[in-house]
């Protein structure tokens, strides 16, 4: 089964979701990790603030970390450079992965759903 491991920026915490404001976004990753945990990846989550080992022994991330933190996160699957900047979504990572993408996974779309009145779309 494949390896994915996140290079994130310095946290408070290792998941980055703690505190009074958590991040939507981190959050919702953080439980799209766990789904592709259960599935069989292997998942590491490496923040600047509490992993900098990890970042420096990684070349392609150091050189990217190199050229300026807003190249974090840095998702690595299976050891290569797979998404920098941002947190990917599950779909995203799912195909990354090369991992089957179930119906229950695929996004839905309900017909009528834009608002407008049958025929008029």
């Amino acid at each position: 089964m494949s390896t994915l491991d996140v290079f994130e920026p310095a946290m408070c915490c290792p998941s980055g979701v703690c505190g009074v404001d958590v991040d939507p976004v981190l959050a919702q990753f953080g439980a799209d990790l766990q789904a592709l945990a259960e599935a069989g990846v292997t998942v590491q989550r490496h923040s600047l603030s509490h992993a900098p080992q990890a970042f420096a022994a990684h070349p392609e991330v150091l050189r990217e970390l190199q050229a300026g933190v807003e190249r974090l996160p840095i998702v690595v699957v299976d050891g290569r450079i797979a998404s920098t900047g941002v947190y990917p979504g599950k779909l995203q990572m799912m195909r990354l992965l090369g991992l089957p993408i179930s119906t229950a996974d695929k996004p839905h779309i309900k017909l009528g759903a834009c608002g407008c009145a049958p025929g008029q779309c």
